[in-house]
Formats: structure tokens, sequence, C-alpha cells
């Protein structure tokens, strides 16, 4: 069966392991998926990630982080949807939690986060929220 959001589908799985304390949690890779991926361990959010390469597709195994049974991960939201996009300039960036959490967009020049776009002065689609 096809999954019409593959981005909400990852953003479910990590949602989904991290509720139920899994130490790590299988993603079909794609290029987006893997930016993604990138940005959550860059921001700490995730212990480390690899590929598996795999004969139908190869997959992201995701381990994630968890400090005194706490995981780094409280919630994961999915703001630009296949029905609905949601595009912000530069100036219209959102923070989340106070700065606390961190918005990814996909620009023009890349999957980012809010602060790097607001940063390089790019808008663009706005994909999740994570915090």
């Amino acid at each position: 069966m096809a999954v019409t959001d593959p981005i909400a589908d990852m953003l479910t799985r990590i949602r989904n392991a991290v509720m139920a304390n899994h130490d790590s949690v299988l993603v079909p890779a794609s290029r987006a998926k893997l930016s993604i991926t990138r940005i959550l361990k860059e921001k700490s959010f995730i212990e480390h990630y690899e590929v598996l390469k795999g004969k139908p597709q190869p997959m992201i195994k995701i381990h994630l982080k968890y400090t005194d049974s706490c995981p780094a991960i409280l919630g994961l939201e999915r703001v630009s949807k296949p029905g609905l996009r949601v595009y912000v300039g530069q100036r219209e960036i959102p923070r989340v939690y106070g700065g606390l959490g961190i918005a990814i967009l996909t620009t023009s020049k890349g999957i980012m986060t809010g602060q790097e776009a607001w940063r390089r002065r790019f808008g663009g689609e706005l994909l999740c929220y994570v915090w």
C-alpha cells in the first residue's frame, strides 16, 4: 500500500517508538527523510542513525535518545500536509516553544532548521515542528 505522506509516516513512527520507549525505529529511506534525520542528530534529538541497505528499499535506523528514561523528543507535529501546503517567508518563521524546539523547513537551498533559514534569509515550506 502506498503512503501518501512519507514525512508524516516517518514522524508518526518516531512518535510511536518514543511513546513505547523503544531504543530504535526503522523508517524507509529517502533524501528528504535523511535530511530531517541529520537535523535531528545535529540538534541532539536522537543519538545517531544509520542507513541499512535492503533489497526492496533502504531503511534508516534511528537510535532514539533518552536521559533518565525521559525521551529527548517530547513532541513532533507535521505542519504542511499534501492537502494544505504551508509556506512562510523569512520574517514569518515561527519559534517553537520559545526556542526550545525547532521548525524544519524545505527551501530552495535544501532542508534546514527555521533558525538557519532565518539567518540565511530564506523562506520555504514549513514541514514540521520538533520539541
